[in-house]
């Protein structure tokens, strides 16, 4: 492209316009930013659960405790994995819904938690709520001071 110059001399346009090419990469980078989002690897035939933060645990359920050392407590008492089940099964008459939650302490192995599942399905609660924080020092403290009182 030629252009005039106050000489009369023709001389060649030789700058470049950056505004459309901005515009365009400016475009581009809105429609990746939101497109993006869907590239994310999603397996449909996962169902992730939901996570109810800030919902405090009703405590009218049975509550099977578990400390780092593996010692069982169903509602403060203490209880031992052969007769969790049974115990299960005795306080399901007298709770308004059938749901066991189960607090742990971050340490403990999931097959701890796995044998407590098992025991809840044995004695056919249809609902397992895995508590979402560990149990605190105190709290263990507190269930081993009362499982000694109790039986001592």
């Amino acid at each position: 492209m030629a252009m005039k110059t106050n000489k009369g001399k023709e001389a060649l346009f030789t700058e470049i316009n950056i505004t459309p090419l901005t515009d365009i990469f400016l475009v581009l980078l809105i429609i990746m930013m939101v497109v993006a989002p869907t590239f994310q690897s999603n397996d449909s035939s996962i169902t992730i659960p939901e996570i109810n933060s800030g919902v405090a645990i009703e405590q009218k359920n049975a509550t099977v405790s578990v400390t780092k050392e593996g010692l069982l407590y169903l509602n403060g008492e203490p209880v031992t994995e052969e007769n969790l089940t049974d115990k299960l099964i005795a306080l399901k008459e007298t709770l308004e819904k059938p749901e066991v939650v189960v607090k742990a302490d971050e340490r403990v192995k999931s097959a701890e938690i796995m044998k407590i599942m098992n025991a809840a399905q044995d004695a056919e609660y249809k609902k397992l709520i895995v508590a979402g924080e560990p149990l605190s020092k105190k709290e263990q403290k507190d269930l081993k001071k009362n499982a000694e009182k109790t039986e001592g």
